[in-house]
């Protein structure tokens, strides 16, 4: 199955891997698995973009799981969406009652998601300490709000949708593991758990009982690049669509993508 051209994910993602799904698939294509194993899925630009008959994806941020999860139960936005600060900063209220009163597994709690992450600032998906959404308006001059994700529902209907810490999920030999933690950059604090480079060294040492292929992508600092390395991985460092913005430096960031268990061919060039 291939996605549409016009399917995109339906929210925002702070990190999003767009810019990935061209090369991720290629290697998807070149291992032959038979299901795609994701356990830091974020907004599913990777998982929607090969889209898979069979995956297992995860995440560790229940609010884009039950998102996501509304959407395979046929999920219709019935709120009121309007690009304004007063009433953003009501629903915002709303959604936290509901994350305080344990009601944030529902229809209602994934439409205010939907529509705090369409309206907020830059698209952040950040929650604080005690698990409240904290983002602010965005200002946004327009928003195109959808109520209805039929093309999503398509391709999702089938996969197992699970919230928890990577190494709660089993894989298989025969599954492809596309992983894409947090990056080893100051803020990852993206669902309320903080994700330190002890986090990171935790995340390589498992993926070593594996013997399926493994594609790591990470922003492409020094220690995480001699992190992969140290573990058997072959390195790829390439572009990413962002700078580099620290005392004004606009330098493009590069990425790395660390690649185990899988040979390479000339068909992946780009790399």
């Amino acid at each position: 199955m291939l996605i549409n051209k016009k399917t995109n994910p339906p929210i925002k993602y702070p990190g999003g891997k767009r810019f990935l799904v061209e090369q991720i698939k290629g290697l998807w294509e070149l291992s032959k698995c038979r299901r795609l194993v994701e356990p830091f899925s974020g907004g599913m630009a990777i998982s929607l973009g090969i889209a898979p008959n069979k995956a297992l994806v995860n995440d560790i941020n229940p609010h884009v799981v039950n998102f996501y999860q509304s959407i395979q139960n046929g999920l219709t936005i019935n709120i009121d969406m309007e690009n304004d600060e007063k009433f953003y900063y009501e629903m915002r209220e709303k959604f936290n009652g509901l994350i305080r009163n344990n009601n944030h597994e529902s229809m209602l709690s994934a439409s205010i998601f939907y529509y705090l992450n369409r309206t907020c600032f830059n698209g952040l998906v950040r929650f604080n300490k005690s698990g409240f959404f904290n983002v602010p308006f965005g200002r946004h001059k327009k928003i195109n709000y959808i109520r209805t994700f039929p093309d999503v529902n398509k391709i999702i209907k089938n996969w197992a949708l699970v919230c928890g810490d990577f190494s709660k999920i089993r894989v298989n030999k025969t599954d492809f593991l596309y992983v894409d933690p947090p990056y080893d950059v100051e803020f990852k604090n993206y669902s309320g758990n903080a994700f330190h480079w002890g986090e990171q060294e935790r995340l390589v040492k498992h993926l070593s009982k594996y013997e399926c292929p493994i594609v790591i992508s990470n922003q492409a600092t020094d220690r995480v690049v001699d992190l992969y390395k140290k573990n058997g991985y072959k390195i790829f460092l390439i572009d990413a669509p962002r700078m580099i913005s620290c005392n004004g430096d606009r330098t493009k960031a590069q990425e790395v993508l660390a690649l185990r268990n899988m040979a390479i061919n000339s068909k992946l060039s780009p790399f």
